[in-house]
């Protein structure tokens, strides 16, 4: 079959958590089925746990960690196309599809084709350098004194907002830190990116749902405080006055399995999403 695992396998881990476990269980099976594992270098990560190969030359690659871990798997294997498979060492979150103890399931399944490519959009974001973003870019304050934020659309003026900053975020990048903020959920399909202002300070200034054709433009009057450009999580040493950012499609590609845990379903396992108690109890009297 097309899918079928056909090259070695590149980990790509998390620079703190206890692995061990795991990649014995990786490593036992490739060698059963003879197929080569190395370990593709990502930034903020000095562990060795194999020899270093490069994203291209894998026929896929496995995140084992979390979702920080899923993101720069997925960065690092987005120029080849490579498939990332997330495993998490903990609870299972927006990227990772399996927990820990199903590797060697996970692996069959993916060595026999069964599984869908689940291609994920990001954000081109340019200024005086240029970023790429799965989940999220967040320019926020860096200190004292609120960060002023001009959003436009398409060359028109949306809103001017002073606050702690502005989220721009992709439909996988919605239940992370543009949910924490009173933003909206995008489901993972939709062909949408947001843009949610932090905490404004009066005013009405309502988050932004934006087609994938839009272009969003961001201009910033940092406090004395200043500010700081993130992205996926990541602190910049950038301070950008203005931006400009732009839906991109199929950036990178997620395993996704049979089985798997819907987006929707883990938020509300993970009380993300949680019913009204006055719903909760009237379904508690219809039981």
């Amino acid at each position: 079959m097309e899918r079928q695992l056909d090259g070695p396998i590149g980990l790509v881990i998390h620079p703190k958590r206890d692995l061990d476990r795991t990649l014995a269980a990786i490593k036992a099976w490739a060698e059963g089925r003879d197929v080569p594992v190395g370990q593709v270098m990502v930034d903020r990560v000095v562990r060795r746990v194999a020899d270093p190969i490069e994203a291209a030359d894998c026929a896929m690659i496995a995140a084992v960690g979390g979702d920080g871990t899923a993101l720069a798997a997925l960065h690092a294997g987005a120029e080849s196309q490579r498939p990332v498979l997330g495993v998490a060492c903990g609870s299972i979150g927006a990227l990772t599809s399996i927990h820990a103890d199903e590797i060697e399931r996970a692996l069959d399944q993916v060595a026999d084709g069964d599984w869908i490519p689940r291609e994920l959009p990001a954000l081109d974001v340019r200024g005086d350098d240029e970023w790429i973003a799965i989940n999220d870019i967040a320019v926020v304050r860096d200190g004292d004194g609120q960060l002023v934020s001009s959003i436009s659309v398409d060359g028109q003026i949306y809103a001017r907002a002073a606050g702690d900053g502005v989220i721009v975020a992709t439909p996988i990048g919605s239940s992370a830190y543009t949910l924490a903020a009173g933003g909206p959920l995008l489901t993972p399909t939709c062909d949408n990116f947001a843009v949610t202002p932090v905490a404004p300070h009066a005013g009405s200034i309502p988050a932004l749902v934006l087609s994938g054709d839009n272009e969003v433009e961001l201009e910033f009057q940092p406090g004395y405080g200043g500010m700081r450009l993130e992205v996926d999580g990541q602190r910049t040493d950038a301070e950008p006055r203005k931006l400009h950012v732009t839906r991109r499609a199929g950036y990178a590609r997620l395993v996704s399995l049979e089985g798997g845990e819907a987006m929707i379903a883990g938020l509300r396992k993970r009380n993300l999403v949680l019913d009204s108690p006055r719903a909760k109890l009237r379904e508690e009297r219809r039981d």
